[in-house]
């Protein structure tokens, strides 16, 4: 019971009580570790996960794949670059656990978040075992974050040849192009998208409030509040100026004029739902959002000041991990 109440508490963001329970639990097996690390990983704290690593063994409890999948992953969405390559050799030399597929995946992720793209596809040709597709689109992924758009067009034709029908493949693909404004390329990928019948996922971020969930996609206008939201939306962003921010339009993925991008980015998904935390709750609530794509990198910075300029901590969950917003700082020191 106690391991899943940590679990818990980590996927809701709750950091402080989910170590506070596991520091009251009488006896820690190895899955109450692993719980623990996986709560640091998945928010962010990848130090913290790393000082907790040692106080297993400590206690006489061995870790097993299932923690080294948490401690490289905690890597990874932190940048200890060094850190995690030590702990991916040491398990295998010093703990006799054989990587796995999803270790490696978090060793493409960590190498190339890096830039240390040649060491990530070293990494993948030397895999003992037939490469898996994720492995490269795990490095599609990396290379839209530091925009080189060669290599993730090399990355996308492996994991082509591998799974020929992969519709995450595409959608990265395009977006590359897109951020880079190869606008040709990413008209001719999204005609093949077309083509095939395939889906894009559109931006969706929720928010409960009052034990209702409230969703809302890019630019939506369907919410019975929908003109206070905007309202709200507008006053934001007035005061957002006021104190420098700048829309990062390189965000916006169409082949549009500056300004139009600029009013694109306004009503993303997660600016929306913040929008609507704010005027529904009492000042200093804590806001908790849930997006089923990436933060991008404009509504990162955008929220980064809205919770300065508010005083609330912001709380959003990405697909990747927790982003912790307060003061005008973010949890994932910009790295995510």
């Amino acid at each position: 019971m106690g391991n899943a109440l940590v679990n818990m508490y980590g996927k809701c963001g709750s950091l402080t009580d989910a170590r506070s329970l596991f520091d009251k639990m009488p006896h820690h097996n190895v899955v109450s570790w692993n719980s623990m690390i996986s709560v640091y990983a998945q928010n962010g704290n990848g130090k913290a996960a790393l000082e907790l690593f040692p106080l297993m063994g400590l206690e006489g409890v061995k870790p097993d794949n299932i923690t080294f999948i948490g401690i490289l992953s905690a890597c990874s969405h932190t940048g200890l670059l060094d850190d995690g390559c030590y702990q991916f050799i040491s398990m295998s030399r010093d703990h006799l656990i054989t990587p796995r597929l999803d270790h490696y995946v978090c060793m493409i992720d960590l190498l190339g978040r890096a830039g240390q793209f040649n060491e990530a596809e070293g990494l993948i040709n030397s895999i003992p075992f037939e490469p898996h597709p994720v492995l490269w689109i795990n490095l599609l992924g990396t290379c839209r974050i530091h925009g080189d758009v060669e290599r993730g067009a090399q990355a996308a034709e492996h994991a082509f040849e591998l799974d020929p029908n992969n519709t995450a493949v595409f959608v990265l693909l395009s977006n590359i192009y897109a951020a880079a404004g190869n606008w040709d390329d990413a008209a001719k990928v999204r005609k093949t998208i077309i083509n095939r019948g395939v889906k894009k996922k559109p931006g969706r971020s929720c928010i409960e409030i009052k034990n209702r969930v409230h969703e809302f996609f890019v630019g939506d206008t369907s919410h019975p509040q929908k003109e206070n939201i905007y309202a709200e939306l507008g006053r934001l962003s007035r005061q957002m100026e006021a104190a420098g921010y700048m829309p990062d339009t390189k965000a916006a993925l169409s082949d549009a004029e500056e300004v139009n991008k600029e009013v694109m980015l306004c009503y993303h998904s997660e600016k929306l739902a913040i929008a609507f935390g704010l005027i529904s709750t009492p000042p200093g609530t804590c806001l908790c959002i849930t997006k089923n794509l990436r933060v991008c990198s404009d509504c990162h910075a955008a929220t980064k000041f809205i919770s300065k300029i508010v005083g609330r901590k912001i709380i959003v969950r990405d697909t990747n991990i927790f982003h912790h917003f307060e003061h005008g700082v973010c949890s994932c020191a910009d790295y995510w």
